[in-house]
């Protein structure tokens, strides 16, 4: 069975997740997985971008990098970036060939599709030096939290999958920061209660926990500054820049500003053409984000949301960017109902319409979900050229 055919038959989100298989599979084949040096990222908002950045940078210095990110937007390949490429098929089903001699059977049915996929990467990067693991859902019971880690990049924390995080940002950051094994670095943070989380887990089980700022001086303020004015950075891409090089300092790696020359990772605020920005933001914080970077500006809105995300929150915050709302139809068994989106779109007196064509002489914005912008991209892929 080919790795497509393989993971077509398994579910891509559960009600229920059991926390206790990955580590269980895991512990059977470790001692077959050569494991570089992982740089886990966990986090709410600002993971794929602090990560490509990060990944980059080190590619440029020389190194072997894996980076691991998801979802995906097009291609499942975009999940695992290795040496500056997507992975290509053939290298997708080489590791699939060899992960299935590892796994029992039963274990191969039993792991989730993001399950099955984090080792396959694994697979894959095991002649890098470094590896950029992305968390996928919290932090703790994630299966990129199997691996030993020398280091946790923590990227701002908000509300966002409370089903299974909790409801207050305390128990949220307290799951996402239970993933730190040895050291770790937070970014600038909204909320105060991440700084004490980390406080309180740093002193519970003796972890070296650092402020981002306590690894950037002047000249790096300087550089990061040049770096976001040459690839028009909005002020949260800025902000994971950031992190990412605080990660390079903590490492003792030298960088200059043409390590970040390709640092953009597509589908965070990404013009596409002269009158469309696509992002995969689909949260309260990626909304407020979007707004600031782009305040000022007008922009017809594309979007449609899941059913577990405060799109009557996110909706707000954007309106002072919305001319009207267009609502892009998906297929996807999260998806809300468009009635439901249509009654919130009422009741904060934004104008809506379903989306049927771009039209050249208006502005833009496809917002939502990665599931938004793939089904935009695949469908009116026309209008712009753009490169994932």
């Amino acid at each position: 069975m080919t790795l497509k055919e393989f993971l077509e038959v398994k579910p891509l989100y559960y009600d229920e997740i059991d926390y206790s298989r990955m580590p269980r599979v895991y512990e059977k084949i470790k001692e077959f997985i050569k494991i570089p040096k992982i740089i886990h990222i966990v986090g709410t908002n600002g993971k794929g971008t602090t990560g490509r950045f990060l990944s980059n940078a080190l590619y440029s210095k020389g190194f072997g990098v894996g980076h691991y990110t998801s979802p995906h937007i097009l291609e499942f390949n975009e999940r695992i970036w290795c040496n500056g490429a997507n992975a290509s098929d053939a290298s997708l089903e080489a590791a699939h060939v060899e992960l299935q001699k590892l796994l029992t059977s039963s274990d191969a049915e039993s792991l989730s599709y993001f399950e099955y996929t984090t080792l396959l990467a694994m697979i894959i990067f095991k002649e890098c030096e470094f590896v950029i693991m992305e968390a996928g859902l919290g932090g703790e019971h994630d299966a990129t939290a199997v691996f030993p880690k020398i280091l946790t990049l923590v990227t701002p924390i908000g509300y966002d999958h409370e089903a299974f995080l909790g409801s207050k940002i305390e128990q949220i950051a307290a799951t996402k920061l239970a993933a730190i094994q040895k050291s770790a670095i937070i970014a600038r943070q909204n909320y105060e209660a991440v700084y004490q989380a980390a406080t309180k887990i740093s002193s519970e089980k003796m972890l070296n926990i650092y402020r981002v700022d306590e690894f950037i001086d002047d000249a790096d303020r300087a550089k990061i500054q040049e770096i976001s004015q040459k690839l028009s950075l909005a002020p949260y891409l800025s902000d994971n820049l950031t992190l990412s090089v605080a990660a390079l300092k903590f490492l003792d790696i030298a960088y200059g500003v043409d390590d970040f020359k390709k640092g953009v990772l597509f589908g965070r605020l990404s013009r596409i053409s002269e009158n469309i920005i696509v992002d995969v933001g689909h949260n309260a914080l990626a909304a407020s984000r979007v707004s600031e970077a782009l305040s000022g500006e007008k922009f017809i809105l594309i979007y449609n949301s899941y059913k577990d995300k405060n799109y009557h929150e996110i909706l707000s915050i954007l309106k002072p960017l919305i001319l009207h709302v267009e609502i892009i139809e998906i297929e996807n068994q999260r998806v809300e109902d468009i009635q439901k989106i249509q009654e919130a779109l009422a009741d904060l007196k934004i104008e809506n319409s379903i989306f049927k064509e771009i039209k050249k002489e208006q502005k833009y914005l496809v917002f939502g979900s990665f599931s938004v912008a793939e089904k935009f991209l695949k469908e009116h892929a026309n209008v712009a050229k753009y490169t994932i």
